[in-house]
């Protein structure tokens, strides 16, 4: 594995160049290859990385041992590679939603839980039926949770959904029952997320059952890599704004060497917190299933907002937590980010001066594409939801991989 050698400046320790390793960057963002392998599909979280990119970016601007920080880590894609690779990885995020996710995707079970989740998918799920009184799991239907959940597509799911979470109570730890709520999210985001046509019980407790082995199979694969890799993940719900006052980042040795994620899109709506159901009605459904404190607007998640308005709150608060991540990564460190804007020519480069004033400098090498003279990395974000698509290639379809170093 290539790593930053402190005396080449901006070459790497086995010989390779700066532009050499961008060029493998691009080919990792540019791959539209669906998200998969390890733990990565537990649950479809909005604008996921992709592995492959994730994966050249840790091998080459780290190495073993050394610490890896995503203050934005939504589902976990960053932690997931870090810890395949033998690093110790901080993530962090301010949606409970995105810590719960990713810490079942980290988290090993033991014989006996994994045994119990067994159990639960093969006696219990196939025995999920509408004739359930709604009295027996009225404890578990949420009203704000399951709000948009009587509409016709969704109600007989949410039903099932209830009976599910009832027997879960029932396995025998939290990792236990934090893997079984992981599994109902999961099949639940298929069952109604986007989806055109009513789901039949018959097909939910099929497919939940399936995707339970699935799971665990992963999970007990994914758990013995990372023991014989020897990688440590902390995992944080908190605003990134305060990261450099945490214990877990503040001091010498616990300083990252690479800073790996993509933060809030100005100006680009992304449903980060609900679900869309029936049409496109909106339903924080997760947080019942997953059991996490929601009750935040979309405001609370993304910087801003969708109106352009927010765009002075989204750069204040940017700039906020850019200066945190600045007082924590170590001075030869790497900042990697992959973002889109709604208005790129106007909000690319107040970020990239939000970038300066936090005390970073972009690396730039040549051009990464001889066609257009672009010393950056671009690329179209691939499998768009059908609402999205409707609207065609617009700015936000399009992200861009920003590279920084400390000044």
């Amino acid at each position: 594995m290539s790593s930053p050698s402190e005396d080449q400046g901006l070459g790497f320790s086995d010989g390779t160049t700066l532009a050499e390793v961008l060029g493998l960057l691009a080919e990792g963002a540019q791959d539209e290859e669906p998200v998969a392998g390890w733990t990565h599909n537990f649950y479809r979280y909005p604008a996921r990385f992709s592995p492959t990119f994730v994966a050249a970016a840790i091998e080459h601007f780290s190495s073993p041992g050394q610490i890896v920080l995503d203050p934005y880590m939504g589902g976990g894609t960053v932690i997931v590679e870090s810890l395949v690779r033998g690093r110790k990885v901080v993530g962090n995020d301010l949606n409970s939603l995105a810590t719960f996710i990713t810490k079942v995707k980290t988290t090993p079970l033991d014989d006996g839980e994994i045994r119990a989740a067994q159990r639960w998918a093969d006696r219990l799920v196939p025995k999920f039926t509408y004739r359930t009184k709604r009295r027996g799991i009225a404890a578990y239907l949420d009203a704000q949770g399951t709000r948009n959940l009587t509409l016709p597509r969704a109600r007989f799911v949410k039903k099932a959904i209830g009976v599910a979470l009832r027997t879960i109570d029932h396995l025998p730890t939290r990792n236990a029952q934090d893997f079984a709520r992981c599994a109902v999210l999961r099949v639940g985001q298929w069952a109604l997320d986007g989806r055109g046509q009513h789901t039949p019980l018959k097909d939910f407790r099929k497919k939940l059952q399936a995707t339970t082995h699935e799971m665990l199979e992963a999970l007990i694969s994914f758990s013995k890599h990372v023991k014989l890799q020897g990688g440590s993940a902390i995992i944080l719900n908190h605003d990134a704004s305060t990261l450099d006052q945490l214990s877990c980042l503040g001091d010498a040795k616990s300083r990252p060497s690479l800073v790996l994620t993509s933060p809030p899109y100005p100006g680009v709506h992304v449903l980060y917190h609900r679900w869309q159901v029936d049409g496109r009605h909106e339903t924080p459904a997760p947080y019942w299933i997953a059991g996490c404190v929601d009750g935040q607007g979309e405001a609370y998640y993304t910087f801003g907002c969708r109106k352009q308005s927010a765009a002075d709150s989204y750069f204040f608060k940017s700039l906020r937590t850019l200066k945190a991540i600045r007082r924590v990564i170590r001075d030869d460190g790497y900042m990697i980010q992959m973002v889109a804007f709604n208005k790129p020519e106007e909000q690319l480069p107040r970020y990239l001066e939000n970038m300066r004033v936090a005390g970073f400098v972009e690396v730039r090498v040549g051009a990464l594409n001889a066609s257009s003279n672009e010393a950056r990395i671009w690329r179209r974000v691939p499998r768009r939801k059908w609402h999205a698509e409707l609207k065609g290639n617009t700015n936000g379809a399009n992200e861009v991989v920003l590279v920084h170093r400390p000044s």
